[in-house]
């Protein structure tokens, strides 16, 4: 039986971390692709929770996507930590300031 969870904040690096304790093994073995797979079906769960799910679903399936995205990271070899740091930490990748300034029409 799961100990009960409490309230606690979790970084990106420990919920990377916690994903490769749980199910590297088994991520490894399944792949790049089939990881993505699922990463994937999960994406679709939660497109469907945000048209018509209960916040408590909405919740859930923001939880899968982020393990899912955690666990093809894992597989990849990709610190999302540092990844999200050299992208975002200085601000918007297109204007670069920290709120960004670009035209709605555009990326980002």
């Amino acid at each position: 039986m799961a100990e009960p969870t409490t309230h606690r904040e979790i970084t990106l690096t420990d919920l990377q971390q916690l994903i490769r304790r749980m199910y590297l093994e088994k991520d490894v073995a399944r792949g790049i692709d089939g990881t993505f797979m699922w990463l994937m079906e999960e994406v679709g769960e939660l497109a469907s929770s945000l048209r018509s799910g209960t916040h408590e679903e909405r919740s859930a399936e923001f939880a899968d996507v982020l393990a899912w995205l955690a666990t093809i990271a894992n597989v990849a070899g990709v610190d999302l930590n540092a990844a999200v740091m050299q992208k975002y930490g200085s601000g918007c990748p297109g204007c670069g300031r920290l709120v960004c300034t670009c035209p709605d029409a555009g990326k980002p």
